[in-house]
């Protein structure tokens, strides 16, 4: 399927929609039909990574890319790697050993409907396929080996021990029990910040980003990643829980620390605006072809309401 750019005279609601479809196309089609895989496995995989959702990460790989003029076939599939990552980990997430979630995105979450064997493996399954669609865009696309390599590396790094489950551990650890706020921001940059740097980081390197290039995507997304968590912390307090898909309020229930335990609602608001414009600028002093979806993205996730 080729994918063409889709900036052109569409406005960004249009566009973020006309992403969310190529991916939510492309995942249904993400298991080759020939292989024989049970049935029931198949299934758990489809039903977390169909829930919806806003497909953030896939945007931020798309729009990388885009930014760059780089191969948007290979940015999709790359795209979809991704969002197979952060679905293996909401699975995990909602498990009776970890967050013990009955819903998530308005829905039962996986273990409640497959229960938590098939739970288990499916979020296995969905993280080592994310490896297996990196892997073949050098054959696919023509993208550079060497750049493949490090897409791989990067995605290792950020989604493993020292990356997103790491911030995952230190999240468990910390429970109830933090007393810095630098321990706060530790969990939330690695827990959520390093997936949204890996996917600025794999449209980047898709498209031959050069270094001071690769490193404004890198500190964008740290940035972001840490502004879209503080955002969420103040959404489980002032959010509407229709517009969420899940309970509002959950971690003051729960005595979870958060930005605003620690620094109040309306400093944690400032803080999200203030790493929203020195995620901005780092991309501005960069000199991108086309940085105007990376920056409206940001503008997007410092106003969203769920």
């Amino acid at each position: 399927m080729a994918v063409t750019y889709l900036s052109e005279q569409v406005s960004f609601g249009q566009y973020h929609q006309n992403i969310i479809d190529q991916v939510t196309t492309r995942l249904e089609e993400g298991l080759p039909g020939s292989w024989q895989i049970p049935s029931s496995l198949r299934e758990a995989m489809q039903y977390s990574l169909m829930a919806g959702g806003k497909r953030m990460r896939p945007l931020l790989v798309m729009a990388a890319c885009e930014a760059l003029e780089g191969n948007m076939d290979a940015a999709l599939d790359a795209a979809c790697a991704v969002e197979m990552v952060h679905t293996y980990s909401l699975i995990h997430d909602d498990l009776p050993a970890m967050d013990n979630d009955d819903y998530r995105r308005g829905k039962l979450t996986n273990h409640k409907v497959f229960g938590e064997a098939t739970a288990i493996l499916a979020g296995d399954a969905l993280l080592t396929h994310a490896f297996y669609l990196v892997a073949q865009m050098s054959g696919a696309y023509g993208i550079p080996a060497e750049r493949v390599v490090e897409i791989t590396m990067d995605l290792s790094e950020l989604s493993g021990p020292r990356g997103m489950v790491g911030g995952q551990a230190a999240d468990m650890e910390g429970e109830q029990g933090l007393t810095e706020l630098s321990q706060l921001e530790y969990i939330h940059l690695h827990k959520t910040s390093d997936l949204i740097m890996f996917s600025l980081l794999a449209g980047g390197r898709i498209a031959g980003a050069d270094a001071a290039k690769l490193e404004a995507l890198r500190m964008f997304g740290r940035k972001l990643g840490l502004a879209f968590q503080i955002q969420d912390d103040i959404l489980d307090i002032v959010g509407d829980e229709s517009k969420l898909g899940k309970k509002t309020q959950s971690d003051i229930k729960q005595e979870k620390v958060t930005y605003p335990y620690f620094i109040g609602l309306e400093a944690s608001r400032d803080e999200v605006l203030r790493l929203t414009k020195e995620a901005k600028a780092a991309v501005l002093e960069a000199d991108f072809s086309n940085p105007s979806r990376l920056l409206e993205i940001a503008d997007y996730l410092m106003h969203r309401d769920h």
